[in-house]
């Protein structure tokens, strides 16, 4: 996972990153509608930024300067790191008809870089005798560095932009820890995975992931293999997960799964516990939010690394409710109020829409608005700060899923059809999103993953004029914001060959580098904590930096989907009883009384 830069690029262009995205790889299924947009609208990083700026600059000297001497020193750095951010193989002979002096002179000054510890070499055939360079990750660091100088020094020296309060205090700290916090570039694995058939990914069909498919040929250049990443939609994904586990090899030598999968994967064997396999330092667990990594663990073990952390919140036109003086909703019943004043169905406004559709959809919206009336859907002990999940394992729980706070929450979502828009009742994952960015909601539950869809689109009229805040909460209920995601593991079936490099891909593709390279391009979940604290990635979206302050105030839980084996089940039930509830069928009470009895007997056997 390459840490690689890339300049913006006009919706109406492309270049080598702003690849189409949402393209069905092996899919089966239909790329969301906007999403292969999404390439041709990212952002621009610094690091990219400076290495066009010095290649720019250093052309200019040399063509209008006579006599003049060309620095292939220089050169020859920045060909490296230019081609090591699009993917593309270095070679001798291209580094050194890069550096703009005569071939003898060049290789000498090659070979100069190369002994200062500036070029890594990797062999491409057994014998050794073909390799290519790659940056080292001194280069790297030291470059990074200095990325951050020239910018500076642009700026200050040229007023590009106003000094911000980061700027100016610079020299007195005020930037010193954003600063230490950038995360350079990836470089390249010292050696290429020796995986027969090469890296076999099985994934979910998300933007995020979309995104990785898209950077596939960087990815590819840092692990020295080919890489083929399968996407499915969530239940599919579930359904190929087991299915792959029945057979005596693995297809995949890494599977995504959602959180709430964990306890459900780890008693039936379909992946392997991680500290049997690597040393889980490697990974520095403490980078990582709590929720999203603990959420990874069965009883208190890892099982998988957070490739995703993707907490949903309540998404809002700022505009909207500052052109009507209305304060942003914090409880249920503000949602209801702001829901109602919007609610214009003649105009094509829309109070808020949500996740109403049958099945999954609407049994996870359940269970996240149970919890913000402060209800998990089990009987599991309350603790400082939320509810005890270090015990799933141990079973033996009973549903609470027809308690008084479970009615609230259904009367809650019988109130928002009130409000909704007229297609609620199959609106899914993307479909709440897309009405919101068109400008026709005022408010909608959505994913953070979720975001690009109206962030990265300058047409929408949501663009630059959404919040964020945690899921509003009811009487009993505290402001809470449901952790999604998913989790990178290792099937238990495996060949022992494959163990190894899979490993080593395992680290690469959940380090700090590759996320903060998954941001850049789109992405707007964020596993770890050094990259939120990244300025780079600061500046891209609101969304990292509110993550972080939501997870030191503990508001990022993943107990309203408690992992337990059973949920993919509950959730079922939940989603077809409660759907016909909101259909009309049945009252909250039937409904709720249906899905407890459901969920005791799944429980009970």
């Amino acid at each position: 996972m390459k840490q690689t830069h890339r300049r913006a690029v006009a919706p109406n262009q492309s270049g080598p990153m702003q690849q189409a995205v949402a393209k069905n790889i092996h899919s089966g299924q239909t790329g969301p509608k906007g999403l292969a947009q999404l390439s041709a609208m990212m952002a621009a990083p610094d690091l990219d930024r400076v290495m066009q700026f010095l290649t720019s600059l250093t052309m200019e000297i040399d063509n209008a300067l006579e006599p003049n001497t060309s620095n292939p020193h220089l050169n020859m750095v920045l060909h490296l790191l230019q081609s090591h951010a699009e993917g593309r193989i270095v070679s001798p002979s291209s580094m050194v008809s890069a550096s703009g002096v005569p071939y003898a002179t060049a290789t000498r000054k090659l070979a100069e870089i190369h002994d200062a510890g500036l070029i890594e070499r990797r062999a491409r055939t057994k014998t050794g005798k073909t390799y290519s360079l790659h940056p080292s990750t001194e280069l790297l660091e030291s470059f990074s560095q200095l990325a951050d100088r020239i910018d500076r020094l642009v700026r200050t020296s040229f007023e590009v932009a106003a000094p911000s309060a980061e700027t100016t205090d610079y020299y007195f700290g005020g930037s010193y820890q954003p600063g230490r916090a950038a995360i350079p570039p990836l470089s390249a694995l010292p050696q290429p995975l020796k995986l027969s058939g090469g890296l076999r990914i099985l994934v979910h069909g998300d933007p995020t992931f979309m995104v990785m498919e898209g950077l596939k040929r960087q990815f590819e250049q840092i692990v020295g293999t080919n890489i083929h990443q399968r996407a499915f939609s969530i239940d599919r994904l579930r359904e190929e997960a087991l299915r792959n586990a029945e057979r005596p090899k693995s297809r995949y030598d890494l599977i995504a799964i959602d959180l709430p999968w964990v306890g459900e994967f780890v008693e039936k064997g379909v992946i392997r516990p991680l500290d049997a396999v690597m040393d889980i330092a490697r990974l520095d667990p403490a980078d990582f939010h709590t929720a999203g990594w603990r959420a990874a663990h069965w009883g208190g073990r890892p099982y998988g690394v957070p490739s995703q952390t993707t907490p949903e919140l309540l998404f809002y036109r700022k505009d909207w409710f500052a052109n009507d003086d209305l304060a942003p909703p914090t409880t249920t019943e503000g949602v209801i109020d702001a829901a109602r004043h919007f609610h214009n169905p003649q105009r094509g406004r829309y109070g808020v829409a949500w996740n109403a559709a049958r099945g999954t959809a609407l049994g996870h919206t359940f269970m996240m608005t149970c919890a913000a009336f402060g209800q998990p859907i089990i009987d599991i002990p309350k603790i400082a700060g939320g509810f005890d999940t270090d015990k799933l394992a141990q079973g033996g729980f009973t549903p609470t899923l027809n308690t008084d706070r479970a009615l609230e929450a259904a009367d809650y979502l019988m109130q928002l059809m009130a409000y909704s828009p007229p297609d609620i009742l199959s609106m899914s994952w993307y479909e709440r999103v897309r009405p919101y960015g068109a400008g026709h909601v005022a408010m909608a539950y959505g994913y953070t993953l979720l975001a690009p869809y109206f962030e990265l689109d300058p047409n929408s009229p949501a663009h630059g004029n959404t919040g964020y805040l945690p899921h509003p909460h009811g009487p009993d209920g505290a402001p809470i914001a449901p952790v999604g995601g998913y989790v990178l593991c290792v099937p238990t079936n495996l060949p022992d060959e494959r163990l190894d490099d899979t490993i080593e891909a395992l680290v690469a593709f959940t380090s700090p580098g590759a996320q903060k390279l998954y941001a850049q391009n789109g992405s707007r979940t964020e596993p770890r904590y050094s990259v939120g604290a990244d300025p780079e990635v600061r500046r891209l979206s609101p969304i990292f930096g509110l993550l972080d302050q939501m997870s030191w105030r503990d508001e990022l839980q993943f107990w309203p989907r408690p992992p337990i084996p059973q949920i993919s089940e509950i959730i079922n039930i939940c989603g077809h009883e409660l759907h016909d509830m909101l259909r009309g069928i049945v009252t909250p009470r039937v409904a709720l009384d249906r899905v407890q009895a459901r969920a005791e007997d799944v429980l009970r056997h």
